[in-house]
């Protein structure tokens, strides 16, 4: 007989740290070109999976020693190599039960609407534009919506879709969304990766969280972002609430064009890479979203911002390297002082001094 402790004895001795169980119920309200059920209509329940980030990854950013065990390991490592082996193996125990199991593992953005500002249209991974305009010529490059889709069915909505993975998480108990945006866990802080399975089987149910608040709304993601790009705490304007199964949830309305450039490629300040005379030249305006001045981030200036800059790119590492992580750090940082939720997880804290930021 399939149970929910069964799917979740499997799933943490396959090498999930964390799974929860939601009914896809909790789901209604969502917008329709994100709302998971109509990926799997007769789902009756959503499974959760997080996969710890080693806090040790974040060590050679956070020294400025190192940057590529972070998108090596934190993201291609989780996201194609170890969280789609737990799901086969769940995926697995599921069906020799009689029960489907949808498997959904991180993809990158495909949906019918961009994940950076919810429009439809033709938005792209920006190095991919420029690698499709140099160099593949006759090849549909990676778009963050899919370029042509539509519905195949009067009452569907067009593939693929791509949900919210931090609400799915809310939903079946894992943690809760901080002001960032980021999902928290009690156990990990900020630093998981999430995959899924939905499945026809109908299974017992955790709650979602209602324990102490992770987030302390401390505003250290606000601070230490270097494109300054989350709101303030408290910005009404910028606040995105949301209501999930009678539960309030909010978090910043941040600048995700503007985080796609700094993540990447973080400004003069925090990037060991690109000489100090590129960016004193600034040749064309091309960086004048790094240099501010301009605070406009759209397709358009991340493209020529990566197109500047794509010759002191390091190799890629499967994932675009991440220069940034100034939000996780900072919370971490935050997380680890007396009454955050990894007080006691490290027997020393990832910072001990200030945060280095380079002379410019």
């Amino acid at each position: 007989m399939l149970t929910s402790q069964k799917i979740k004895e499997t799933a943490l001795a396959a090498g999930a740290d964390l799974c929860g169980i939601g009914p896809m119920s909790r789901f209604e309200g969502a917008p329709v070109e994100m709302d998971p059920r109509y990926l799997f209509p007769e789902a009756k329940s959503c499974i959760a999976f997080a996969f710890r980030i080693p806090r040790g990854v974040q060590r050679g950013i956070e020294q400025g020693t190192q940057f590529y065990q972070y998108p090596s390991m934190a993201y291609g490592g989780i996201n194609e190599i170890f969280a789609p082996s737990v799901l086969y193996h769940v995926g697995k125990l599921i069906e020799d039960e009689g029960f489907e199991a949808f498997l959904y593992r991180n993809t990158g953005a495909r949906g019918s609407v961009s994940d950076m500002d919810g429009a439809p249209g033709n938005t792209i991974s920006p190095e991919e534009q420029i690698n499709n305009n140099e160099h593949d010529k006759n090849k549909t490059a990676h778009h963050r919506t899919v370029q042509f889709t539509r519905a195949t069915r009067p009452e569907n909505t067009a593939p693929d879709l791509q949900f919210h993975f931090r609400l799915a998480a809310v939903i079946c108990g894992l943690g809760e969304i901080g002001w960032s945006k980021m999902f928290l866990s009690p156990e990990f802080g900020p630093l998981q990766r999430l995959a899924f399975i939905f499945t026809d089987a109908e299974l017992e149910y955790d709650e979602m969280y209602s324990g102490k608040p992770l987030c302390r709304r401390c505003g250290a993601c606000v601070r230490e972002c270097p494109g300054h790009l989350i709101p303030k705490l408290g910005d009404e304007s910028r606040t995105v609430r949301i209501n999930i199964a009678g539960k309030t949830i909010e978090w910043g309305d941040t600048d995700f064009w503007k985080c796609y450039a700094y993540y990447t490629h973080t400004g003069r300040y925090y990037n060991p890479f690109v000489p100090k005379a590129v960016w004193d030249e600034n040749k064309n305006g091309d960086l004048d979203l790094f240099e501010g001045v301009t605070d406009k981030a759209d397709e358009k200036t991340v493209v020529r911002a990566y197109t500047a800059l794509e010759n002191y790119f390091p190799t890629w590492v499967g994932y675009n390297m991440a220069k940034c992580g100034g939000c996780i750090r900072g919370c971490v940082s935050a997380l680890e002082r007396k009454g955050g939720c990894m007080e006691t997880r490290f027997k020393k804290p990832l910072r001990t001094g200030k945060a280095w930021k380079m002379d410019r």
